[in-house]
């Protein structure tokens, strides 16, 4: 069964139980998705409310990317535990000849590429959900202030997750160019989602004050 069909309890106890995954990769991904269903909710909160008629198409346009930010990352949800499953699965393949370590040892390295893949979708799919989200702090409900803030929080949590497990899975790549790119990806997205949470958490604070 798909850990998004699981209900709350079921998920968290599964979360917490002695098997390897899901792990702080899903956990990450549930983060973010849960900071963009509140940028939906916002939305949901605004459109169609005369006070803020001025930006109604550009909300609609908010809602629409927020809608499909959270299906991709319920998918991650699940995406990230299957990548871990697959490097999982390298460690029960033979390693008695040369031949086969040295399978064993690429198929190992073509595993952790995909368990690094996956979080660093993630972390572009974090950042394009706190660009939406910062797009409406001011011009959104302001009754929902505090929501938005938490969304901020939550896609920078889930952004932040992502980043490390980008990073755990690096080292044992032995692709220095995929290595280097990837790196490099996830520095630009932390440093960018970072900027906009601080940004949006902010506004919302000196707002509510």
């Amino acid at each position: 069964m798909k850990l998004v069909e699981l209900n709350l309890k079921e998920f968290a106890e599964t979360l917490g139980s002695d098997a390897p995954a899901p792990g702080g990769g899903s956990a990450s991904a549930l983060a973010a998705t849960q900071g963009v269903a509140l940028t939906e909710m916002v939305m949901n909160l605004t459109i169609g409310k005369k006070k803020y008629a001025e930006y109604e198409d550009e909300l609609k346009g908010i809602h629409e990317k927020a809608v499909q930010l959270r299906e991709d990352l319920l998918v991650a949800i699940d995406k990230d535990t299957e990548a871990f499953n697959d490097v999982s699965a390298v460690f029960s393949m033979p390693k008695s000849t040369d031949e086969e370590k040295a399978e064993r040892k690429q198929a190992m390295s073509n595993a952790l590429k995909g368990a690094a893949k996956t979080p660093l979708e993630m972390m572009s799919l974090a950042v394009d959900a706190l660009e939406i989200t910062h797009q409406a702090v001011g011009k959104s409900n302001t009754n929902a202030a505090s929501d938005l803030g938490v969304a901020a929080l939550n896609l920078n949590a889930g952004l932040k997750g992502a980043y490390l497990n980008v990073l755990i899975n690096l080292p044992g790549i032995k692709d220095d160019a995929f290595v280097s790119e990837n790196r490099q990806k996830a520095e630009d997205y932390l440093a960018k989602g970072e900027e906009l949470a601080e940004k949006i958490y902010t506004a919302i604070v000196n707002d509510l004050k």
